[in-house]
C-alpha cells in the first residue's frame, strides 16, 4: 500500500512538471505569434508620426521581446530599456480587455507600471536592467558579455532617433561624448551607467514582475 502510495505521488508530479513546461511553451508560441491591434499601432503612430510603416513594425518588435524576456524572467523584475516600446506598452494597457486577456494567456497573470520609487530596494534597478541585458542577449543570441551587437530594444531608440530616447553604446571607449548608457557594464558587475525617473511593471499576485526604463532609470520591483 505504501509503495502504491508512493508511486501515485512521483506519477502525479511527473504530471504536474510536464504540464507546466507545456504550458511555458504554450505562452511562449502566444506571445510569437500574437497581432498587435490596428487601432493600437495607430495610438503610438499619432505619438510618433515620423516613424514609417517598417519602423512602426520594430516598435512592437521590441515590444514582443519585451514581453518574451518578463516571460523568461520567472517573477523576477526586468527594466525596459526603450523609451519607444515602453510608449507602446503604455498604449496597449489602455486596450483594458485585450491587454488583460494577452497578459492572462502570454504570461499567466496581470502586468502593469509601478514607479520606480516604488520598488523594494535602491538595487532593483541595476538588477533589473542587468536581467534585461541578458534577457535580450539571449533572445537574439549575442553573448551578453562581449556583445558584437545590441540587442534591438536597447538600440530601437537610437535607431529611430527617438526624442528623449535612451542611447547605448557597446563600449564605453567609444562612448566619447559621454551621451549614452554602456552595454559592456550593464553585461557585468558594475550594473547600469546611469538612472534618473522611470516606471516599472509588476503582478497583482505579487508574481512577475517587470519594469521600465534604464535610458532615463532603471524600473522593476517584486
Amino acid at each position: 500500500m505504501e509503495i502504491f502510495a508512493i508511486g501515485v505521488i512521483v506519477i502525479a508530479v511527473i504530471f504536474f512538471v510536464i504540464n507546466h513546461k507545456v504550458k511555458k511553451v504554450q505562452q511562449l508560441n502566444y506571445i510569437e505569434r500574437y497581432r498587435f491591434q490596428n487601432a493600437l499601432k495607430m495610438k503610438v503612430s499619432k505619438k510618433y508620426p515620423q516613424l514609417d510603416r517598417e519602423q512602426l513594425k520594430l516598435v512592437f518588435e521590441g515590444l514582443r521581446d519585451y514581453f518574451w524576456m518578463c516571460h523568461k524572467a520567472n517573477s523576477q523584475m526586468v527594466a525596459m530599456p526603450s523609451q519607444v516600446v515602453d510608449d507602446a506598452w503604455h498604449e496597449f494597457i489602455l486596450f483594458t480587455r485585450a491587454y488583460s486577456q494577452f497578459c492572462k494567456m502570454a504570461i499567466g497573470q496581470f502586468l502593469h507600471h509601478t514607479p520606480t520609487e516604488a520598488m523594494k530596494s535602491s538595487t532593483d534597478a541595476t538588477e533589473g536592467i542587468k536581467r534585461a541585458w541578458r534577457l535580450a542577449c539571449a533572445r537574439e543570441e549575442i553573448n551578453p558579455k562581449y556583445p558584437a551587437q545590441l540587442p534591438l530594444i536597447f538600440a530601437i531608440d537610437t535607431m529611430l532617433d527617438i526624442p528623449n530616447g535612451f542611447r547605448y553604446v557597446l563600449d564605453c571607449k567609444e562612448n566619447k561624448f559621454g551621451d549614452g548608457y554602456c552595454a559592456s557594464h550593464i553585461g557585468c558587475s558594475s550594473g547600469c551607467a546611469g538612472s534618473s525617473g522611470a516606471s516599472s511593471c509588476s503582478s497583482d499576485s505579487g508574481g512577475s514582475n517587470c519594469g521600465s526604463s534604464c535610458g532615463g532609470g532603471c524600473g522593476g520591483g517584486d
